[in-house]
């Protein structure tokens, strides 16, 4: 049976869930989140060229003489984000000749994976992820004064947290435990233990998803 293009995939999943847009990602090399969003229909080229951006204007990246680069998404990190038709892919980025750009942080980290397993090493993880809610973004007032293991009405958080473990789960990112830590207004979202990489795209994507939750 021959095996299915995950490009073609992508494109099919896209026109039966009714997407609109796609969010490109990639990171810098300080670990920031760049994104350039297309429309459904810009996603065949995209997926097979990939999409050109300024690597001048990122941090660490590239001089204004070589700026031209290329961002290409990876077919089998298309997820849909848990607001209405916007999905995203994550991309690995590349130069005109179409050799990997060496400053990638994703690129790195596959260097890196193929010498560990090159050794007959496979490396997973299982992070936890803790993070701080306050009231407004104005202040850095404190959600709640819980410690560790708290529940309501100590931890005010506990929604906040339900809904962004619910919302990594519909994205296909599992997720073993959450709960409040021991610091006021301290949270933690254990995720479900997985290879480098994809952990390295889910822990950008969770990032993403409490700022925004």
């Amino acid at each position: 049976m021959p095996e299915i293009d995950p490009r073609e995939t992508v494109l099919k999943r896209t026109k039966e869930e009714g997407i609109k847009f796609v969010q490109l990602w990639f990171t810098d090399l300080l670990g920031n989140l760049k994104s350039v969003e297309i429309t459904a229909e810009e996603l065949p080229g995209a997926l097979e060229e990939g999409v050109g951006f300024d690597g001048s204007s990122i941090h660490g990246f590239a001089r204004i003489d070589e700026s031209d680069m290329l961002a290409r998404p990876d077919p089998v990190t298309f997820a849909v984000l848990p607001w209405g038709n916007v999905a995203r892919l994550i991309c690995d980025v590349y130069q005109p000749d179409g050799t990997p750009y060496q400053g990638d942080p994703r690129w790195a980290l596959k260097q890196a994976l193929q010498r560990a397993a090159d050794m007959g090493f496979t490396m997973y993880v299982g992070p936890e992820v803790e993070y701080f809610y306050f009231r407004t973004p104005e202040a850095p007032e404190l959600l709640d004064r819980g410690g560790y293991f708290d529940l309501v009405p100590p931890d005010e958080g506990t929604e906040l947290r339900r809904e962004t473990v619910l919302a990594l789960e519909g994205m296909g990112i599992g997720v073993e435990a959450a709960h409040h830590e021991a610091a006021p207004s301290q949270q933690e979202i254990d995720l479900r233990f997985s290879d480098a990489l994809s952990m390295a795209d889910s822990l950008m994507t969770t990032r993403f998803l409490v700022k925004e939750i």
